[in-house]
C-alpha cells in the first residue's frame, strides 16, 4: 500500500536539473520531519535530505550539499526536492519518507514509518 505519492522522476543528462514531489494525501505531516532517501543497485538506502517542519531546519548529505534543495508546503502536505547540477552518481531510486512521531534520527531510514513508492532518477553522461 502506497503511503506517500511521489512524482517527477525521469532521465536527464549530466549537469541538468530535475524536481521531485511527494504528497501525503489525507494526512498532515506539518509537525514532523519529511525527507528523501535514495538507493542505487547493490547499495543500501542512503540519506539525501530532510526538512524538520516543526523546527524549520534543513539538512543534506555531503554528496548533494549545494546542489539539492528540499522544501515543503504545509497547506498541500507536500515536500519537494529540487536537484541541480546532476551527476551520473546521483542515479538511483529516490524515496520520500515521513514519520508520525517525534524523536529518532533524521538520517536513518529505520526512523521513518511512512514511505513513497520510489521514483527512478537516471543521469546520463
Amino acid at each position: 500500500q502506497v503511503q506517500l505519492v511521489e512524482s517527477g522522476g525521469g532521465l536527464v543528462q549530466a549537469g541538468g536539473s530535475l524536481s521531485l514531489s511527494c504528497a501525503a494525501p489525507g494526512r498532515t505531516f506539518s509537525n514532523y520531519p519529511m525527507g528523501w532517501f535514495r538507493q542505487a543497485p547493490g547499495k543500501e538506502r542512503e540519506f539525501v535530505a530532510v526538512i524538520t517542519w516543526s523546527g524549520g531546519s534543513t539538512y543534506y548529505a555531503d554528496s548533494v550539499k549545494g546542489r539539492f534543495t528540499i522544501s515543503g508546503d504545509n497547506a498541500k502536505n507536500t515536500v519537494y526536492l529540487q536537484m541541480n547540477s546532476l551527476k551520473p552518481e546521483d542515479t538511483a531510486v529516490y524515496y520520500c519518507a515521513a514519520r508520525s512521531y517525534y524523536g529518532g534520527s533524521y538520517y536513518s531510514a529505520s526512523s521513518y514509518n511512512y514511505w513513497g513508492q520510489g521514483t527512478q532518477v537516471t543521469v546520463s553522461s
